[in-house]
């Protein structure tokens, strides 16, 4: 046996009759060797997905949709109800309830004028409304 042929043997790659170089490493080795190589493999599913919330004060009703269409795209979306007259304003509550609800979401009270719209991916606990005075929760009763 030939120094060229120790070589060989010792890396798994022994000739043919034919003289051509065959790579016969067993299954296992190449199990081993796949093994070792991922361990510095990082799966980009895990990577942390950006969250976005949205803020919206609309002025009219004809605004809601597009707060709604954030929803639909599984955006949070706080909504200040501050610049709507009183009986728009529950309009919009209406609205945004039916969204919430065909979505499977959830829909908060942050102050009397304000509430938070959240799609079914997140989740919304705790409430603030014992701070807040009952006459300031005329709008939203």
């Amino acid at each position: 046996m030939s120094f060229m042929d120790r070589v060989m043997n010792f890396f798994g790659i022994y000739e043919d009759d034919e003289g051509q170089a065959r790579d016969y490493t067993t299954a296992s080795d190449a199990e081993q060797m796949e093994v070792r190589g991922r361990k510095n493999v990082v799966s980009l599913h895990a990577a942390p997905k950006q969250v976005r919330v949205m803020l919206a004060e609309p002025r009219s009703y004809d605004e809601v949709q597009n707060i709604a269409d954030h929803l639909k795209n599984n955006r949070t979306t706080v909504v200040s109800l501050q610049r709507l007259p009183k009986e728009e304003a529950y309009r919009v509550i209406d609205f945004l309830s039916g969204t919430v609800y065909a979505l499977n979401g959830n829909i908060s009270k942050l102050s009397p004028e304000t509430i938070i719209c959240s799609p079914p991916n997140v989740d919304i606990q705790g409430s603030i409304s014992e701070l807040i005075s009952d006459d300031a929760n005329d709008l939203l009763r």
